[in-house]
């Protein structure tokens, strides 16, 4: 094993994993910590940087969420922005409830995919209950079907 960090997650992880190993008579050996198994004293230094390694990722973690919450109290929530202006995504969640169009029509209006419609009306509470709307076979009735929605709703997107 290149580092005895790769092997698990936890102290208790390691611990199992090494004993399974050792049941099946293999030892451990690690060519970055250059721990051996095989004798006691490399159990023991196993032991000894196995709680090393646990207390290594205890902390990033917790320095991690520290600078998460600071980013929050800042006003900062990470991620990347929303595809749709805010226009755009109460235009999608009027076309949905109106009901006469699919989710990936609504999609092709707007030049998004399925999934960021399905995302955005998820974000704005709206989201989309199962079964309520199928998604089209095809991927517009007409093209010519496409533009006339576009012209129809081009106001209202691009406020």
């Amino acid at each position: 094993m290149w580092r005895l960090d790769r092997l698990g997650r936890s102290i208790r992880n390691l611990i199992d994993q090494l004993t399974a190993l050792q049941d099946k008579g293999i030892g451990f050996k690690s060519l970055q910590e250059t721990i051996d198994t095989t004798s006691p004293g490399g159990r023991l230094v196993f032991h000894v940087f196995a709680a090393l390694a646990e207390f290594e990722r205890d902390l990033i973690k917790e320095r991690t969420n520290a600078g998460l919450a600071a980013a929050r109290a800042r006003g900062r929530t990470g991620g990347r922005p929303p595809r749709l202006s805010p226009q755009q995504a109460t235009a999608a969640r009027r076309m949905y409830e109106q009901q006469d169009m699919t989710v990936e029509q609504i999609g092709q209006v707007l030049g998004v995919s399925r999934t960021t419609i399905y995302r955005t009306l998820k974000r704005d509470q709206a989201a989309p209950a199962k079964g309520r709307k199928p998604r089209s076979k095809s991927p517009a009735e007409s093209a010519a079907e496409v533009e006339a929605l576009q012209a129809r709703l081009a106001p209202e997107v691009s406020r």
